[in-house]
């Protein structure tokens, strides 16, 4: 299948068909909901803090960006990019881990995983056309979302996925740039929510080596570590480092092998492509991400904060999962096709956290 092509018949337009699935997307329910979903900071305690959606667009401008740089296509990594957190449940990891526990707890082994959530929210739960199910995006989206973040091959993935993707291979270079470009997004934007909300200061990441490279530059603008400024300038510093350095270690491979249309990339899953940051900014981006594990994301306050949504979603499913009549009208229809542990599993992934907090607290009658 070639990549521009669909899975269904269409009416063609005066856009490529890159741009045709970023429009679909943004348009889609799912991605609507992504504004009041965690990213790591529960959204409702600061309108600042990022949130599914603002962590989706800065992972598109980055990857547009990295395409650009290297020849790629800007469309097709812009639609992943902004594609790729659609299946994400309430509460950011916690929940989709709490709902994949629960669901393997009662015995369903497939359990719960967000990579293939989304590709199941671009092709089964959005519902735009009258004779299939989802948003009929273009093959190259749809293996880019399914495959965008290594390993790519799950036990659980049914047979027409098997058939249709080559889950041996690569995806295209725009998906494994997009994966870069979401790396280089949470843990910079991260550092600037932790320390625009006092969890984390300069003085806990001064020590990190790519965080000194990165304030190198910043003085060189002449701020100082004092200036209010400079927790926005280090953020921007340490993006402009990231992206450069990805850009710098990765052209020599893709301009070499890069395809005139987006494809599967002819090399073998098994293979270490030479995409990626040096082996030296690789490493310092490492030791800065174990470093805010310890001093940012196991902060008592977040660990708080997500131990209550875990509960949330451990609760509703439970809840659902006893009693199919708490379930909307549409997703009550849906049982008549879909197992039940799928039908509540998806209700619950779709929600944004307010409502999940909403639904929590109507059914168990807490003010």
């Amino acid at each position: 299948m070639l990549p521009f092509e669909r899975f269904y018949p269409f009416t063609n337009d005066f856009r490529d068909p890159y741009s045709r699935d970023r429009d679909r997307v943004i348009h889609c329910s799912s991605f609507r909901r992504l504004e009041y979903k965690t990213q790591v900071f529960i959204n409702h305690e600061g309108d600042y803090f990022r949130t599914r959606l603002t962590h989706s667009l800065e992972v598109a401008q980055i990857a547009r960006t990295l395409a650009r740089e290297l020849g790629l296509n800007e469309a097709l990594a812009e639609v992943i990019a902004l594609s790729h957190d659609l299946g994400h449940t309430p509460f950011g990891h916690v929940g989709g881990d709490e709902l994949d526990r629960l669901l393997k707890k009662d015995g369903f082994k497939n359990g719960f995983e967000h990579n293939f959530q989304s590709f199941r929210v671009l092709t089964k739960l959005e519902k735009r056309y009258k004779n299939y199910d989802g948003l009929n995006l273009t093959y190259a989206t749809l293996e880019g979302v399914l495959k965008h973040s290594a390993p790519y091959k799950e036990k659980f993935y049914p047979k027409y996925i098997k058939e249709n993707f080559a889950l041996d291979y690569h995806p295209s270079f725009e998906a494994i740039i997009v994966d870069h470009a979401d790396s280089i997004a949470y843990i910079s934007h991260d550092i600037d929510d932790g320390i625009k909300y006092n969890l984390i200061n300069y003085d806990n990441l001064k020590e990190q080596k790519l965080i000194q490279r990165a304030v190198i530059e910043v003085e060189k603008e002449g701020i100082k570590p004092n200036e209010q400024m400079f927790r926005h300038r280090l953020v921007a510093s340490l993006i402009r480092i990231l992206v450069i350095d990805f850009i710098e270690n990765s052209k020599e491979f893709i301009f070499k092998h890069k395809q005139d249309i987006p494809l599967s990339s002819k090399f073998k899953a098994s293979q270490k492509l030479a995409i990626g940051h040096s082996k030296e900014i690789q490493k310092e981006h490492k030791e800065l991400l174990r470093h805010l594990f310890k001093v940012l994301y196991k902060h008592q306050k977040i660990v708080t904060n997500m131990y209550a949504g875990k509960e949330c979603v451990k609760k509703l499913y439970i809840s659902h999962m006893e009693d199919k009549n708490l379930l909307p009208q549409i997703h009550k229809e849906l049982l008549k096709i879909r197992p039940k542990h799928r039908v509540v599993s998806d209700y619950i992934a779709s929600m944004t956290d307010r409502y999940a907090l909403k639904r929590y607290k109507e059914i168990y009658g807490l003010d």
